[in-house]
């Protein structure tokens, strides 16, 4: 089978990697200019929306569509469901499970980035919320921000910042060296799942900074998902008839 995956997650990554036997195309935003690269062919930008989409997957023949973007790109799980849907694409979504709270953990769930700035329980923030983010922060002047991003961010930013540049996966001691460091008091996150960026939250932890964690937006209805590899490379086995 012809088959795309969307996304530059670890996931799609390794999911790319174990379909032998079918055509395998990988997606990437084109967000990050030196990504991590999966195995096989891969295109990189966006479709053009809905009709781009829809003619990309009719003229390069597409059998399966796995989408295994971020947690938080809804836009693009929106469009690529409702256009495998009218297409009759067979289409899923690999899906890390998020983050779970412990007893010991002091975690605010918010709706959004717009109401995590809202809800800021001290002045001196530790952002990791990805670049695209900042923006929503900008206006806070009475507050100090480090934040953390692949690239540098664009403005508008925080009056207040400093930029660490750096990609997971991250370990606890070099996350409870640089909360310690910057006097970090609240953790801003997405709940994004996963281990490669879950060592702030055991830093917070043991710190005892509170963690402001947005909520993942909902998948659309009536999509079939998957939570790991191994049920993604099973379910494209089925819709093969392997």
């Amino acid at each position: 089978m012809n088959v795309l995956i969307l996304g530059g997650t670890g996931e799609a990554r390794r999911l790319a990697g174990e379909l032998p036997g079918h055509a395998v195309i990988s997606s990437l935003a084109g967000r990050v200019t030196a990504p991590r690269l999966p195995p096989g062919p891969v295109r990189v930008g966006g479709f053009g929306g809905a009709d781009g989409l829809a003619e990309w997957l009719l003229d390069n023949e597409i059998n399966a569509v796995v989408d295994a973007t971020h947690p938080f790109a809804a836009t693009m799980t929106a469009t690529a469901a409702a256009v495998t849907r009218e297409l009759g694409v067979p289409y899923v979504v690999l899906r890390r499970p998020g983050w779970r709270q412990g007893p010991a953990d002091d975690w605010r769930w918010v709706d959004s980035v717009a109401g995590a700035a809202g809800t800021l329980p001290a002045e001196r923030v530790f952002l990791t919320t990805g670049r695209e983010e900042l923006a929503a922060f900008a206006h806070l002047d009475g507050h100090w921000f480090l934040a953390r991003s692949v690239e540098p961010p664009q403005p508008p930013l925080p009056r207040q910042l400093t930029v660490v540049l750096d990609r997971g996966p991250f370990t606890v001691d070099g996350e409870l060296t640089l909360m310690r460091e910057h006097r970090v008091r609240v953790l801003v996150t997405k709940d994004s799942g996963g281990e490669m960026t879950a060592a702030k939250l055991t830093a917070a932890r043991e710190l005892g900074v509170p963690v402001v964690v947005v909520r993942r937006p909902p998948l659309p209805g009536g999509v079939e998902v998957v939570s790991g590899v191994a049920a993604a490379v099973s379910w494209v086995s089925g819709i093969a008839g392997v």
